[in-house]
């Protein structure tokens, strides 16, 4: 069956499937059958794949163009009713373009950390008090959630960052001032650092 609707899909002009699939997700929503909705975003740094549940945006990853683990994985730890539904991210979606493209310094709409949990948690709080245009070592972050030795598992918590861009994990460097690993890629990096006139010792 899967195959078969697969197909049908396929063969759908693309105005009248989109119009089905935000059918399907008005009367998910509308029913309380839809616990997490997704879109893509095509962006200067990659296509990324953003996802919210009614109480915010809960994750934005860089893999827009191949999402399916990332689906699995939201619905093994959210709720297995996850469902397309670009509409309802549009808000979130235009915040990130403006996070993106330097017209915003902060991330203004609501964010659901549902999956950042124990020492990770502490991590990414911290993260959200980085102000723009500055920089903190993985040390120094370490430092400020009071485990000061805990360097690499601040790079760890740093790489599972479930919000990156919203959530400015890209504001955290090393402590020789070079950039450092990032879920998106050492050049998104360097760019959303860019956008904010920030820039680190080449690596």
């Amino acid at each position: 069956m899967p195959d078969r609707l697969d197909d049908l899909a396929a063969a759908m002009p693309e105005p009248r499937l989109e119009a089905l699939r935000a059918e399907l997700a008005r009367r998910a929503a509308a029913s309380d059958l839809l616990d997490v909705a997704y879109r893509t975003l095509e962006t200067e740094l990659g296509t990324l794949l953003l996802a919210a549940t009614p109480a915010g945006l809960v994750s934005v990853t860089f893999d827009g163009d191949a999402p399916s683990a990332t689906l699995e994985r939201l619905a093994e730890a959210l709720s297995p009713r996850v469902l397309e539904a670009p509409a309802r991210l549009d808000d979130a979606a235009q915040g990130l373009e403006r996070l993106i493209g330097g017209a915003s310094r902060g991330f203004d709409g609501p964010l659901d950390l549902s999956l950042a949990r124990g020492f990770g948690r502490q991590v990414v709080e911290q993260l959200r008090q980085i102000p723009y245009g500055q920089t903190r070592s993985y040390a120094e972050v370490a430092g400020a959630v009071g485990s000061p030795r805990a360097v690499r598992a601040v790079g760890t918590a740093c790489r599972k960052n479930p919000l990156p861009i919203a959530i400015p994990c890209h504001r955290v460097v090393r402590s020789d001032g070079s950039l450092g690993q990032y879920a998106g890629g050492p050049e998104a990096k360097r760019i959303l650092l860019g956008v904010e006139h920030v820039h680190p010792v080449a690596e």
